[in-house]
């Protein structure tokens, strides 16, 4: 790490190494090397005067790349292609004149950036599918633990924890499935010249037409890809990387939302992220346990967020067949928008996986606002024992009343049960009362809904996506 230049926090402190080898030069030439070597095979395949040898010895140094010779010629030409070009050529003279034949630059350019999306796209998804794993796991095992939930972050008719957990998961598995169809939408640009007409391969073939449609479906196959898209300017449409990011977006958008409910419960001291031993909170502070963590799943997501304009903008403000405005910002914005939601999916695999659960603490809040909660029941008791509904439901909200200002002006408990029990109206012992505290009467169908999605959302992912369950992410810092 060189400490007198600018590096971006993504590589040293978040992102994978796996996903920065996938954006890396070595990985973005290579993969240039090797599109050049489809479009020599496909156009010798068609009848070009191209030999076997000549295919041999461009992949014999399909992977030796000559940086110091492209980064010397790139500094007489300015064009980063044709230096690529020239410096494969040094090492393949015999190969050296049919490098790139017909082709425009954005033929490895564009190809290579949808290959690599591809690629980058898999290993989110393989994340993707652990952080729901996990998530499961932990909505299984606290799927019987009422907590109280909260609507406008008021008390409100309890849940489970199992129960919220899946609510995260449930965002999670929409944006799995948006980033399912859109990386089966992927397709090659395919070699379609300077303005997308293919006029080059015209000249090349003749005018033969027949032989010109098998151009791209070559290469696609070649590359891994089913087909390339129909039309084209000189670029594939900016609207795919539009669509890209948005899918980043959206998991970016989840993991911020699942990240600020676990800062809030921690706040609460009811669930709380991992804390390492050695773990400092704050520099201040040294009894502080700070979710920083969660914090930073929210820092980097707002990032990605933002970062998904980029594309849309780029996309927008193309004119024509072509215009180079889009390259330095496709530079920065589709890497680092993988490089972020990486590092965001590893912070979200770690947290989920070491969430402490406090079912004391959770219990104890719970049964405070509980007797608030039972009410509705306690007045259909009333009524079977003879009580008047309507005249039950106002003096409930008299004592409600009563008993909330003892609790927030006076610092008392909750006194809700004693006042109704000393309600002659009510005909309820207090002991009889206390009988309707226990919380599972009151978290619904939580459970059975945990264990449905389990069952019916959650087990066909994973039965699907074995082979790649058992991620564990390494943080950093």
């Amino acid at each position: 790490m060189s400490t007198d230049r600018y590096s971006s926090p993504l590589s040293e402190r978040y992102a994978s190494k796996e996903m920065q080898y996938i954006f890396s030069p070595e990985k973005k030439f290579k993969t240039w090397r090797k599109l050049w070597i489809a479009l020599a095979e496909t156009e010798k395949e068609l009848g070009l005067d191209i030999t076997q040898e000549q295919i041999d010895e461009l992949k014999e140094h399909q992977d030796d790349i000559n940086f110091d010779v492209a980064k010397a010629r790139e500094k007489e030409v300015r064009h980063d292609v044709m230096s690529h070009v020239y410096a494969y050529g040094v090492q393949c003279p015999k190969a050296k004149g049919i490098i790139h034949l017909g082709a425009t630059s954005c033929y490895v350019g564009d190809n290579t950036d949808i290959i690599l999306m591809a690629e980058a796209l898999q290993l989110v998804r393989k994340k993707l599918v652990n952080v729901i794993a996990e998530l499961a796991n932990f909505a299984d095992k606290y799927k019987n633990l009422p907590t109280l939930a909260f609507t406008h972050f008021q008390p409100a008719q309890p849940t489970t924890v199992g129960k919220r957990a899946t609510l995260w998961a449930q965002e999670f598995i929409m944006d799995l499935e948006d980033l399912e169809y859109v990386l089966g939408s992927l397709k090659l640009l395919g070699s379609k010249g300077t303005t997308g007409t293919q006029a080059s391969f015209l000249e090349l073939f003749d005018g033969n037409q027949e032989t010109i449609d098998k151009i791209d479906p070559l290469i696609a196959e070649k590359m891994g890809f089913k087909e390339c898209y129909a039309v084209s300017g000189q670029t594939y449409s900016r609207k795919v990387d539009t669509r890209v990011a948005n899918i980043l977006a959206g998991i970016a958008a989840s993991a911020h939302k699942m990240s600020n409910d676990i800062r809030l419960l921690q706040h609460l001291k009811e669930v709380e992220e991992p804390f390492e031993k050695n773990q400092i909170g704050s520099s201040a502070m040294a009894y502080k346990r700070n979710p920083m963590r969660s914090e930073r799943i929210a820092s980097l997501s707002r990032y990605v967020m933002i970062d998904a304009l980029n594309p849309a903008i780029t996309s927008a403000t193309q004119w024509f067949e072509r215009t180079l405005d889009d390259s330095a910002n496709k530079r920065l914005s589709i890497p680092e928008g993988f490089l972020a939601i990486d590092g965001i999916l590893d912070l979200c695999l770690n947290v989920v996986d070491g969430l402490v659960v406090y079912d004391k603490v959770i219990t104890k809040r719970l049964m405070s606002e509980l007797p608030f909660m039972a009410t509705e029941n306690i007045m259909m008791d009333a009524v079977k024992k003879g009580g008047d509904r309507q005249e039950l439901h106002e003096k409930i909200r008299q004592l409600s009343m009563e008993a909330g200002k003892n609790v927030k002006q006076e610092g008392k408990e909750n006194n809700l049960l004693e006042l109704i029990a000393a309600d002659s109206a009510f005909g309820l012992t207090l002991e009889e009362l206390q009988d309707t505290m226990d919380p599972a009467k009151y978290v619904g169908r939580s459970p059975i809904q945990v264990e449905q999605f389990i069952a019916k959302v959650v087990q066909p992912i994973l039965d699907e996506n074995r082979d790649i369950l058992g991620v564990k992410a390494e943080i950093n810092v």
